[in-house]
């Protein structure tokens, strides 16, 4: 999963509008690449994701602080 933050700028980062238009994408993770299929979370399960998300990086809580629109949490399927 990944967070488009943006360092809390009004704005989504591109990558994100990217992904949204084409949500297939490659990522490279501990050296290894793998295809995957994006998809926004929301619900509850966003709530989850979310909170465990500022527990291991509060900043995340100040970029959310920063800006007024609700920062994407974007899950990542491998395919």
């Amino acid at each position: 999963m990944v967070v488009a933050s943006y360092a809390g700028e009004d704005r989504d980062p591109a990558w994100w509008k990217n992904l949204r238009t084409h949500p297939e994408a490659e990522v490279t993770a501990d050296g290894k690449r793998f295809k995957v299929r994006s998809r926004e979370s929301d619900g509850a399960r966003r709530e989850q994701l979310w909170s465990r998300i500022v527990q291991l990086d509060p900043a995340y809580a100040e970029y959310q602080r920063r800006t007024k629109r609700r920062l994407a949490v974007v899950v990542l399927d491998a395919i």
